[in-house]
């Protein structure tokens, strides 16, 4: 039977919720000062799933991200200065300057790095898990896809081979409507992508995507049925993608109606109105977290505009080959 969170614990989600989003704006900000190297990624509106899943998990578990899903690695112990360091391409970031955006891990922090061929972690993830389960670890790990990825080989074939070695694994869908300008009705017959789980005989559950409650719960359900040798669950998240493919992108394809529409379920919104009518978070404690998020985004950009940029004649190194 899952615990209930405590106070302190629905503080975390709604600290990491609104550090996500802070994140993300700060990003924008310098993307549109011309100080970003490359695009931004945003995860607007789809907050929750990043920290709802990240948050279910227990230190020694492993999460396989998506560049969308900075929340996850906020609460695997990252830092919103080593996201601005990467995005600026500065030589204290974490790939000093060899990278762009969030491709970047660290197996102390259980993170493994983003992969652009998105369907490429649940293989990779599906691993990590074999691994666990060969040594007796009680390790799970978590791979997130979004719904194009679904489409891919290597998400099918990834799915196959956890269920049949029953593995430790979660694949987290987030279900936000578009492949980059491709919507999911164009991808597939299918109404729910948790239905192609049963293909493979894995479980699979479908949750919305902007309740940070329902999807932590999902997630802690999934990960201890895991953890009891039970084999690999998906976990469909409805949401939708509040903004473009990148910072680029209007998404003009869109129609209106249809974010509008998401709009009011925003997902920050929602907890804190949660927060609010069950009396658990006063407003001089939002107000604490508020602040403290805020002196944190100030100084981590300071930190990150005030780091030089990396030699040239040290692009070679540290490489594989």
């Amino acid at each position: 039977m899952l615990r209930k969170l405590t106070r302190r614990q629905l503080h975390d989600l709604y600290y990491y919720l609104r550090l996500n989003r802070r994140v993300d704006e700060q990003l924008v900000s310098l993307y549109r000062q011309g100080k970003v190297v490359g695009g931004v990624y945003s995860s607007l509106g789809q907050e929750a799933i990043s920290v709802g899943t990240a948050y279910a998990l227990e230190a020694q578990d492993v999460i396989g991200p998506m560049i969308r899903n900075v929340g996850a690695m906020m609460v695997r112990g990252y830092r919103p200065r080593d996201v601005f360091l990467q995005y600026l391409a500065r030589q204290d970031g974490p790939t000093a300057g060899r990278d762009a955006n969030t491709h970047f891990g660290d197996l102390t922090l259980g993170v493994i790095a983003p992969i652009s061929m998105l369907g490429e972690l649940v293989p990779v993830l599906g691993g990590v898990a074999l691994a666990a389960k060969l040594r007796h670890e009680k390790r799970v790990a978590l791979a997130y896809v979004g719904d194009g990825t679904t489409s891919t080989g290597q998400f099918h074939e990834g799915l196959n081979f956890a269920a049949v070695e029953k593995l430790p694994l979660l694949v987290i869908v987030e279900n936000n409507g578009w492949a980059y300008s491709t919507p999911v009705e164009k991808q597939m017959a299918i109404r729910d992508i948790a239905e192609r789980a049963q293909g493979y005989g894995m479980p699979a559950t479908i949750v919305d995507g902007n309740d940070v409650l329902r999807v932590n719960t999902a997630t802690r359900v999934a990960a201890e049925s895991a953890r009891r040798g039970a084999g690999p669950t998906l976990i469909e998240c409805k949401t939708m993608r509040m903004k473009g493919h990148a910072e680029h992108d209007d998404a003009r394809y869109v129609p209106k109606e249809l974010l509008e529409g998401w709009r009011k379920k925003d997902p920050i919104l929602r907890f804190e109105k949660y927060l609010t009518a069950k009396k658990l978070m006063t407003a001089e404690e939002k107000a604490a977290i508020d602040a403290r998020i805020e002196n944190e985004i100030r100084e981590d950009v300071t930190l990150a505009e005030a780091s030089p940029f990396p030699a040239p004649e040290e692009a070679a190194q540290p490489i594989w080959a």
